[in-house]
């Protein structure tokens, strides 16, 4: 919710500036996402002004050459391309050096040949609305050139940018923050915008009011006015809805979006010759009933929807959208003023199933009271008569009254001082309750408090009294302390530190890591060609794109890949590590943790020497897993296949961690990436991490030896089929305990020289010994048992030229 400081400051004015404010709120348990400054800045250079002349341009039609008093001595000259500009008008000025809404600096400028020193300025330029099609005219009202015009116009305000958890309604509105605000600061409050209601009781003949469903609406009120003048609203009213995110329309419709963003209660306006049958039906749809809403669009409803039908049929979807059919417009002179309450699940099973979220539905969704329906009424009725020039039909419709009586709850001093382990005078705690309007009666063993019908769904028992106390009045004071237990300490276990290494070891390499949702789309297992498979789906989604839990990590990435791609990033390098959700037999889902990286485009920067570096393929995902399980000392190999269907059938691999499968390495399928409209190469990997925790043990040391190595290349021939894998590993476990390393640096194929069918790997080979030199005799010995190990095992043989 957006709070415009100004309009806040009308009912309670701290002592703090904005940003202390905030901090205040986020400290007594109201979260304050952010704070922003709305409207114009350099406020200095904002006047008042008068047009002395305007003469028409002497090289453009549509543009006028004024000149105006803006308080100076001397005029300034502006040209102005408004169509109702004239002399003699008082009108608002941006000086240069002024800051207009969108951050752009104003200059002094040539138009068509001519100076301006300025500008005569829309409404829209300002921020209080959204006209643009004239200047600003302000009347005379004893205004005088060069006047700030920040003492005439709403032309700049802080914004908080509230978010109201769901046990709060009564903070969807400006007067009830205003009422957090006084609680936790202490500054005065203003009485209720509704504490006079020009409204009386009584029959009202003017329409009729069946509830038919009054379990799905507690409370429906409407006033009827007539003799209603349409228009626009007044500057100031326009301008706290504009602060508020809110577009001006007319003045009747502006008064029910202001009202609803004053005391959080929605209305609606019907135009009340536009209703049929001068009567108005609460009910539930029929199966595939259909009504057009304000927006233009065709909703289809079913028998869970509450609407308010006329004699011919739906007008509106109650608490979410009125129809078009009754809207009213320009030529509205009767107006039917309608605030009602309604069951706030049904209110969002509605607007999930019809995908329409809107202001209205956001707040009754939450579950509004009763009383909040007539407090709006009497706010609506005294703008109507002000705003409108409407005359007040007497009589109100109210049906179904208020809610329950208030509950009286006892508030124990010893339970705060037991539940909160700090002791809270009882007239500190009566002070906070107060100030939240809570009625207070003193008890020997402590308070008995009456709880206000804005916070009955709230606060039900005494440890919700107890939390409200906390939050205004002790949660700061109490000390910090440690959790009473022998053995306890704030060490990482094992696995933590092995994810953090691993995390430490991708980004060295070069990786950002990136955080992804849980909640994906069905497309992306299709795209993934994983459709089949089981999943977790959510019973109540936020949307159609978040309806399961994910199952892999790479449908993420390389959702990330293709953001960063439309923004020109040419090189990615991007990992996850988090969990996926698997099906299981139990209540909640299996959650294993993964690593996943993907890396596309040049895999190192090009210079004067290489100004095209090579692609990532399938070697540079192995390279940067070898890094990585290296890096923790987990014994790794990889077995060629493609584990996985969203992968490159030739250019895949599967992990084996121990011996054991944790995974998959490989380029993802061309039209995979090409769903995620990808056309380089995507190499990637993603693994089981508590397979790879397994198989992780201590490091083992040995003494560096002062004997130097002795290194022999070897050349083996061998079929096609057997993998430099095999033929490394074989020649290592021949060569010990001498052979420390094997290292294949060189691949030749040549079928008249070397056999069809076969290939030669280059094998680099370090012998060592701990304690002596090794003598050639020695490592010839080695050589030997190396070649027969290959030739027994694989069919191979050393290449002798």
């Amino acid at each position: 919710m957006r709070v415009p400081v100004a309009w806040l400051h009308e009912y309670c004015r701290p002592d703090l500036d904005t940003d202390a404010l905030a901090n205040r709120l986020a400290m007594t348990g109201t979260e304050v996402e952010r704070v922003e400054h709305y409207g114009v800045d350099a406020l200095e250079q904002f006047v008042v002004g008068r047009v002395l002349t305007a003469d028409q341009h002497p090289d453009a039609d549509r543009l006028r050459v004024c000149t105006v008093d803006v308080g100076e001595g001397e005029p300034s000259q502006i040209v102005c391309g408004a169509p109702n500009v004239a002399a003699g008008q008082t009108v608002a000025v941006a000086k240069p050096g002024a800051i207009m809404p969108d951050g752009t600096k104003l200059k002094v400028a040539k138009l068509r040949g001519q100076a301006s020193h300025g500008m005569i300025l829309a409404e829209d330029e300002v921020g209080i609305g959204t006209e643009h099609d004239g200047i600003m005219v302000l009347g005379d009202d004893g205004l005088t050139p060069g006047e700030p015009l920040r003492e005439v116009l709403p032309i700049a305000t802080d914004v908080l940018e509230l978010e109201i958890t769901q046990n709060r309604p009564d903070c969807l509105g400006i007067y009830g923050v205003a009422r957090e605000v006084h609680a936790a600061t202490g500054a005065s409050l203003a009485p209720p915008p509704w504490s006079q209601d020009p409204g009386s009781p009584g029959d009202l003949d003017a329409v009729r009011i069946t509830v038919e469903d009054p379990d799905l609406c507690p409370r429906f009120t409407a006033r009827a006015f007539e003799n209603v003048r349409i228009g626009p609203s007044p500057r100031w009213l326009k301008a706290r809805l504009m602060a508020s995110g809110q577009r001006p329309i007319s003045n009747v419709v502006d008064i029910t979006n202001y009202v609803m963003l004053l005391t959080g209660q929605p209305l609606h306006a019907f135009d009340l010759d536009r209703v049929a049958g001068a009567e108005l039906t609460v009910r539930r749809a029929k199966a595939g009933e259909q009504m057009e809403t304000l927006d233009g669009q065709t909703r289809v409803l079913n028998e869970e929807t509450v609407l308010i039908a006329d004699a011919d049929g739906p007008t509106s979807i109650a608490g979410i959208m009125g129809g078009a059919r009754s809207e009213v417009g320009a030529q509205t002179t009767r107006v039917l003023m309608e605030a009602a309450n309604w069951n706030g699940p049904n209110i969002h099973r509605t607007s999930l199933r019809l995908g329409l979220r809107t202001e209205a539905s956001g707040r009754f969704e939450k579950q509004l009271e009763p009383e909040q329906a007539m407090d709006a009424q009497a706010v609506a009725t005294q703008l109507m008569i002000e705003l409108c020039d409407a005359r007040l039909i007497p009589g109100t419709i109210d049906i179904g009254g208020p809610g329950a009586p208030p509950a009286t709850i006892r508030l124990r001093d010893a339970r705060v001082a037991g539940l909160l382990g700090l002791e809270i005078p009882r007239q500190r705690s009566a002070e906070i309750l107060r100030a939240l309007e809570f009625t207070v009666a003193e008890v020997p063993d402590g308070l008995d408090v009456t709880v206000p019908p804005f916070r009955r769904a709230d606060v039900t028992r005494e440890a919700d009294l107890i939390e409200e106390v906390a939050r205004l009045g002790a949660l700061e004071q109490l000390p910090a302390t440690l959790p009473p237990r022998h053995g306890a300490s704030g060490r990482l276990t094992r696995e933590q530190r092995l994810r953090r290494r691993a995390s430490d070891a991708l980004a060295a390499q070069g990786l950002h890591e990136t955080v992804g949702w849980s909640f994906v789309a069905a497309e992306q297992a299709e795209r993934l060609r994983i459709g089949e498979r089981s999943f977790v789906a959510l019973a109540n989604p936020m949307s159609r794109e978040q309806a399961r839990l994910r199952t892999v990590l790479i449908g993420g990435l390389l959702e990330a890949i293709r953001g960063n791609r439309s923004r020109g990033a040419g090189a990615i390098r991007l990992f996850e590590a988090g969990a996926v959700y698997l099906p299981s037999d139990q209540l909640l889902p299996r959650e294993p943790y993964r690593i996943a990286a993907a890396v596309t485009g040049p895999v190192r920067r090009p210079t004067w020497r290489e100004q095209a570096p090579p692609t990532a393929d399938f070697f540079t995902a192995k390279g940067v897993l070898g890094g990585l399980l290296e890096t923790l000392h987990a014994p790794w190999t990889v077995t060629p296949g493609a584990p996985e269907p969203f992968l490159h059938p030739g250019r895949a691999a599967e992990v084996l961690v121990a011996g054991q499968p944790a995974g998959w390495v490989g380029e993802i399928h061309p039209q995979v990436a090409g769903a995620w409209d990808l056309s380089d190469p995507v190499a990637a990997f993603e693994i089981d991490f508590a397979t790879v925790v397994a198989a992780v043990s201590d490091p083992e040391y040995t003494d560096v030896t002062s004997f130097p190595d002795v290194r022999e290349d070897l050349a083996v021939i061998v079929p096609d089929s057997v993998t430099a894998a095999e033929v490394v590993a074989t020649a290592l476990s021949a060569g010990q305990p001498l052979l420390m390393t094997a290292e294949v640096f060189d691949v030749y194929r040549d079928a008249e020289r070397i056999g069809a069918g076969n290939v030669s790997l280059a094998l680099r080979l370090v012998f060592r010994a701990p304690d002596r030199t090794l003598t050639d005799q020695e490592v010839a010995g080695r050589r030997r048992r190396i070649s027969a190990a290959l030739a027994e095992h694989l069919q191979g043989h050393v290449r002798e030229s």
